[in-house]
């Protein structure tokens, strides 16, 4: 099973994502910022880093360098609204995929679906 480690400070968005995420077949452990992600990532084994990019504390650009660093095989994946900080993502850590919001939850499903090459877990396709 995909193990998904979700850093999201909106408490409604996280839990939104989530539960989808969940629904689909994935694992998900979900926290509000980059400083609680970070000892989970050296301490556990995750498939993914789903990570906002605005975040206080630690934003999802510097938790995804320490991941990097960290767990090199983990796949990063950014979300965002802010249409800014989307090329400053891409630079800093560039073999991760940036979805802006607003965003499907289809959309989400399917983008962490192609990065691991499975069969829909979901019968979306």
């Amino acid at each position: 099973m995909v193990r998904i480690l979700l850093a999201e400070d909106d408490e409604s968005m996280r839990a939104y994502l989530a539960r989808a995420l969940e629904k689909s077949g994935y694992e998900v452990i979900a926290v509000g910022n980059g400083a609680d992600a970070l000892p989970l990532i050296e301490s556990d084994r995750f498939d993914l880093l789903l990570t906002d990019i605005v975040m206080p504390e630690m934003d999802g650009i510097e938790l995804a360098q320490h991941a990097a660093q960290a767990a090199p095989d983990m796949r990063i994946m950014f979300i965002t609204g802010f249409a800014a900080v989307t090329l400053k993502a891409g630079k800093a850590v560039p073999q991760a995929k940036v979805l802006s919001k607003p965003f499907h939850l289809r959309d989400l499903v399917l983008e962490v679906e192609r990065m691991f090459g499975s069969e829909s877990l979901t019968g979306l396709n």
